[in-house]
Formats: structure tokens, sequence, C-alpha cells
């Protein structure tokens, strides 16, 4: 009876409120990943590779021995856009990884921050209450950090249902697309 009591003062929101907020946190790192990897597409990058296409394909029109030298002068020419190229991609990209290495690490410490705050808003209280039969051989783990017990029931703790939560949000999102 003081279990039940418990989970009517927290309401019945507290295990599937704890279970999507690590589902958000699980799709916005999965996000963050998406986009560090795809990258992104900018018309500098575009402008310079069409140069270099149009210095070439110059280049290999000229091919007469009289136009040798104007030939080697465009691919030259060609050579250090491709450099430029280069050195413009190496900044854009250490760039870029600087911006989403900064929003990983803000998304980590808050993941970190809310999950403390749950552990110590639920510590001692079952977030949920399960019959023992369900979860026969995992009853003693379920209920670790809950501080009570109930004839014929599993209170579940904050801690293992962080821990399930976790595992299943990840399961879940793999099969969810952007």
């Amino acid at each position: 009876m003081e279990g039940e009591n418990l989970i009517k003062d927290h309401g019945f929101v507290a295990a599937p409120l704890t279970f999507f907020v690590v589902v958000v946190f699980q799709l916005l790192s999965k996000r963050l990943d998406q986009l560090k990897k795809k990258g992104s597409k900018n018309t500098r990058e575009a402008e310079l590779r069409s140069e270099i296409k149009q210095l070439l394909r110059e280049a290999t029109g000229l091919s007469q021995p009289a136009t040798f030298a104007q030939a080697a002068k465009l691919r030259r020419s060609a050579a250090s856009k491709e450099k430029e190229l280069a050195q413009y991609l190496e900044h854009h990209n250490k760039e870029i990884n600087l911006s989403y290495d900064l929003y990983g690490k803000v998304l980590l410490a808050s993941k970190v921050v809310v999950y403390i705050i749950l552990v110590l808003w639920f510590w001692r209280t079952p977030i949920a209450i399960i019959a023992k039969q369900l979860v026969q051989p995992f009853g003693r783990l379920l209920s670790w950090g809950t501080g009570g017990h109930l004839t014929g029931h599993v209170m579940v703790g904050i801690i293992p249902w962080l821990i399930l939560s976790t595992r299943v949000s990840k399961y879940v999102c793999r099969f969810v697309e952007f």
C-alpha cells in the first residue's frame, strides 16, 4: 500500500516522462551525428570546383605544339586552384567540427545534469510497480534504489529505469529517419 501511495503522489507519468526525456536526448544525439557526417555544401566550394574543371577543359583543348605554353599555364592555374580548394576545405571542415563538438559537449552536459536531477528527484521512490511474475529473475535488480517492498510486486527504481530506457531508446532511434 505504501508503494501505491508513492506512485499516486507522483502520478503515473513518472516512467513515461522519464522515457520520453531519454528518447529526446537520443534523437538529438542522432541528429547531431547525422549533421556532422553529412556536412554542408557551400557556393565557394562549388565555385572553385567548377573553375578547376573549366581550366582543365581549356587546357586539354589546347593540344597543338604552338599552344603548349598556354596549356601548361592553364594546368598550373588549375593546380593552384586545387591547392586553394584543399586549404579552404581543411579550414571549413575544422570550423564545422569545432562547432559540432561544442554542440555535442553541451548535449552531453545537459544529459548528465538532467539524469542527476531525475536520480535525486526519484531516489527512494519507485518509478513504476510491476507484478513480480513479469520480472521474476530481475526483481531485486530493478528495485535497486527504491527503498521499499510490496508483496507480489516489484518497485522499479530510477537508475535501472534510466538504464533500461536508454537501451530501448537507442534501439528505437535506429528506425527513426530524419
